[in-house]
C-alpha cells in the first residue's frame, strides 16, 4: 500500500483531497496532512514515504521552495495547483503527474496508477522530478532553471548567474554572490537550460551571461565580468560574439 503526505495551506482543500483518496483505501493511505510547509518539511525528513500531494501555492513557502530545502527526494511528487487547465495538460504526459483543482476522481485514479507503476519499477524519482519542474517552470514562462546537485534541486534565476565552466562531465555554475555550484552535466547540457538571448558559449570551456559583461579588452581577446572574473575569447567565436553584443 502507498503512503501518502498531503501538504496544503488550505484546510478544505487538504480535507477534499483526502475524502477522495479514501475510495481507493486499497491501494493509498494518507499517514499525515500539513498546512504548515515547514512541519511538511520536517515529518518528510524523517519519515519515508511514497507518494507526495504538493500544492505549489502556498503563502509562506511555495512547492518549489519547499522541494529545495529537502534532501531526500525518494518519493513520487504530485503537483496540486489551480493553475489554469492548459499549462497543465501542456505537461501531463510526464511521469510525475499535475492534478487541477478541485481534483477530480477519474484523473485521481489514473495519478494513483502512475505511481504505483514508478514505484514497481523501481523509477529514478529524482530525475523524473527534475525534468518534470523544468518542464512545469517553462510551460508556465518562469524563468528559474532545476539544477540537481548533492542530493537536491536547486531552482536557480538565470539572472543571478555570471558565468559557467566545464571539466569533462562536470561544470560549475558562477553566480553573482560567487557561489559555486558543481553539477554532473556537460557544458552543452547547462547550455540548452539557459535563455539564449542572455547567455552564449564565448569558449568551448565557457558560457558567459552577455549581461554580465564589465569589459571587452580586444589586444588580448578575454572578457571581464562583473565581480572581475577574467574570460578568454573564442577566435572561433570572435566575431559571433561581437554580433552578439
Amino acid at each position: 500500500m502507498l503512503k501518502a503526505v498531503i501538504i496544503d495551506d488550505e484546510p478544505k482543500a487538504i480535507q477534499s483531497l483526502k475524502w477522495e483518496l479514501d475510495n481507493f483505501k486499497k491501494e493509498i493511505r494518507v499517514i499525515a496532512t500539513f498546512n504548515d510547509p515547514k512541519k511538511g518539511i520536517s515529518f518528510l525528513t524523517q519519515n519515508n514515504i511514497d507518494c507526495l500531494f504538493l500544492d505549489i501555492e502556498m503563502p509562506t513557502m511555495d512547492g518549489f521552495q519547499l522541494l529545495e530545502k529537502l534532501e531526500n527526494k525518494n518519493f513520487a511528487v504530485v503537483i496540486t495547483t489551480a493553475y489554469n487547465e492548459y499549462a497543465i495538460k501542456a505537461i501531463k504526459n510526464e511521469a510525475i503527474d499535475y492534478l487541477l483543482k478541485p481534483i477530480d476522481s477519474d484523473e485521481l485514479e489514473q495519478t494513483l496508477k502512475k505511481i504505483i507503476k514508478h514505484k514497481n519499477n523501481n523509477t529514478n524519482t529524482v530525475e523524473i522530478l527534475e525534468k518534470t519542474l523544468s518542464s512545469f517552470n517553462q510551460k508556465l514562462n518562469q524563468r528559474k532553471i532545476t539544477i540537481n546537485t548533492d542530493g537536491k534541486l536547486i531552482f536557480l534565476n538565470p539572472d543571478d548567474i555570471l558565468f559557467v565552466a566545464s571539466d569533462g562531465n562536470y561544470s560549475t555554475i558562477y553566480t553573482s554572490n560567487d557561489k559555486k555550484i558543481v553539477v554532473t552535466k556537460k557544458l552543452k547540457e547547462i547550455e540548452a537550460l539557459l535563455p539564449s538571448d542572455v547567455f552564449f558559449r564565448i569558449h568551448n570551456s565557457y558560457i558567459i551571461s552577455l549581461t554580465k559583461i564589465k569589459e571587452f579588452i580586444k589586444t588580448d581577446g578575454y572578457v571581464i565580468l562583473d565581480n572581475n572574473h577574467k574570460i578568454p575569447v573564442s577566435r572561433q567565436r570572435k566575431s559571433t560574439f561581437l554580433n552578439k553584443l
